[in-house]
């Protein structure tokens, strides 16, 4: 007897939450409450009589099942919206690259009209995007993400190594000089890119610093806000030499010598991506820019 699933709103919400390392990070992601992400997947897992996403105080992760069915469920989606492409005659030759504003002011803006050149045939779009997940949702074919690659949701390649290491302004490099790194890294607010990041923790692991347990943390996405934050003496933050005209113009201070080596910008593309001429061709060329 054929299985009558009638949850079909359900999968495509299952997909999109699947990309996000939480239900509370879905729930602001899509205007929802996580009350009703949670009972949205419950109801999913209680009609397909599968446990899809493991539980615990840190997060969700997709069980073995859940794994399984976003594959499918990316599969079928990606298949209807390449048919409706197809129906309404729209031209492959776009693409959609999601950027943070920090990244494409300071390092991609100057060099697009060499692809254009180069690409006429291609209709660039460059999406701004505070947080770099959920990319088939905001319609984005390839992003450009700064971290240590890490991520499960897309297809990551590594881009562009570029080291973080701790910013301050000029009152917390004082502090340092004289209190020394650790007592004046216990006082200091530090500025996150997002609640589940690792760098900081990262960061005093290698200098061997007591990594504590910290209330005093202040999350701000956007890069170009957190660098203002710093500045304005709001805390301190991870950044990295894309931030080297303010500290040219000691507006802010590099606070430690010890840095993430292995953090940098990476290529990310969402696994449902198909490959096409315009990924490709974005691809060749962003690496000869470096």
């Amino acid at each position: 007897m054929p299985i009558k699933f009638r949850h079909h709103d359900g999968l495509r919400l299952f997909v999109e939450i699947a990309q996000y390392p939480s239900f509370s990070d879905a729930a602001a992601a899509l205007n929802m409450t996580k009350g009703a992400i949670s009972y949205q997947i419950k109801t999913l897992e209680d009609d397909l009589r599968l446990t899809l996403f493991q539980r615990s105080s840190r997060g969700v992760t997709l069980t073995e099942s859940g794994s399984q069915l976003l594959a499918i469920g990316q599969r079928h989606f990606h298949s209807i919206e390449r048919a409706l492409i197809a129906l309404k005659g729209m031209s492959t030759q776009s693409l959609t690259v999601g950027v943070s504003t920090y990244f494409a002011a300071r390092w991609l803006s100057p060099l697009l009209m060499s692809f254009l050149e180069t690409h006429s045939d291609i209709q660039l779009r460059i999406q701004p995007m505070i947080k770099l997940f959920d990319l088939e949702r905001q319609g984005i074919d390839i992003a450009i993400r700064w971290g240590n690659g890490d991520w499960t949701d897309a297809e990551i390649t590594p881009f562009m190594p570029m080291p973080a290491f701790p910013v301050g302004n000029r009152a917390a490099a004082e502090a340092v000089r004289t209190q020394g790194i650790e007592q004046a890294f216990a006082s200091f607010t530090l500025l996150r890119d997002h609640d589940d990041s690792n760098a900081w923790s990262d960061w005093f692991d290698a200098t061997n610093l007591p990594r504590q347990t910290r209330r005093d943390t202040l999350i701000i996405p956007d890069p170009n806000v957190r660098v203002q934050a710093v500045i304005d003496g709001q805390g301190v933050a991870l950044m990295d030499d894309l931030s080297q005209s303010e500290i040219s113009e000691e507006k802010l201070f590099r606070l430690s010598d010890q840095d993430l080596s292995t953090y940098g910008y990476f290529l990310a593309v969402p696994r449902s991506k198909s490959p096409s001429a315009a990924l490709d061709a974005f691809v060749d060329w962003i690496r000869l820019q470096q």
